[in-house]
């Protein structure tokens, strides 16, 4: 956690700037948070955001829970926040993709929808898992809890403060020489899982090219409203800031599962 005065600046800054090299997390670090988060479950250390994270977010998020938003998210539709739906407490699935099929998943959002199709061909178990959590309703009603402008959004959180997960993990190497590029979807770990480790946290990129290394599973990518997942990722931030929490909610209001 930064110190206060010039020095705490400093540490502020270097650790965001090693974030951002590492990738999303899935507990956030906010310059502005006073305690550090417990690093369980970043998305690498951030790792996507950086994944490695700080966080009082947890605190945040239960007061934000209490009200619905302002008028100051543009294209978004005004909603509530949804309440955190808890600790989860879910098995593996065993479900297996048929890879001659296309699956997409199509999400819906107070904010837009959009759709992404599932690269079943590299990574079929990353894809099942997905899937299966998403025809359960798991990512109904769970919002996007962190963007880094210029580089991520990251949501499927249950707990709603980057701390969460389905309650079980699973592992997928990541394919040699992944670039995560615009539009990519790929899962969230903590910076000491070993590479290609997934719950429900996801992040999709929105700079041209985030430069994280092949740690994070890969999803797949957007294959509609690309425009609706860069609008997401400039909404206005909480305290002004360019890496957090938006100002107003976007809730993912259903995720669904074709294949063809």
């Amino acid at each position: 956690m930064p110190r206060s005065g010039a020095s705490g600046v400093r540490a502020a800054r270097c650790r965001r700037t090693r974030l951002r090299q590492d990738g999303p997390a899935r507990s956030l670090c906010f310059a502005a948070v006073p305690k550090p988060i417990s690093p369980l479950l970043l998305l690498g250390a951030f790792a996507l955001v950086l994944l490695t994270g700080c966080g009082s977010a947890g605190n945040a998020s239960s007061t934000q829970a209490q009200k619905s938003t302002t008028a100051s998210s543009g294209p978004c539709q005004t909603v509530a926040l949804p309440a955190p739906k808890g600790v989860q407490h879910l098995r593996a699935p065993t479900l297996q993709l048929d890879p001659s099929k296309t699956w997409t998943a199509r999400f819906t959002t107070n904010c837009g929808s959009f759709a992404i199709q599932f690269d079943v061909a590299r990574a079929p178990k990353t894809a099942a898992s997905f899937v299966s959590l998403a025809r359960k309703g798991f990512y109904n009603d769970l919002i996007f809890h962190r963007i880094a402008q210029g580089f991520v959004i990251q949501g499927g959180d249950p707990l709603g403060s980057g701390m969460g997960g389905p309650g079980y993990s699973i592992v997928e190497q990541p394919p040699k020489g992944l670039k995560y590029t615009h539009g990519v979807v790929a899962m969230a770990k903590t910076a000491t899982e070993p590479d290609g480790t997934s719950g429900s946290q996801f992040f999709i990129v929105t700079a041209q090219d985030a430069g994280l290394p092949p740690q994070y599973a890969l999803v797949g990518r957007v294959v509609q409203g690309l425009d609706v997942v860069d609008a997401i990722g400039a909404l206005p931030l909480q305290q002004n800031a360019t890496d957090g929490p938006p100002v107003d909610p976007v809730v993912i209001q259903s995720v669904d599962v074709t294949s063809r």
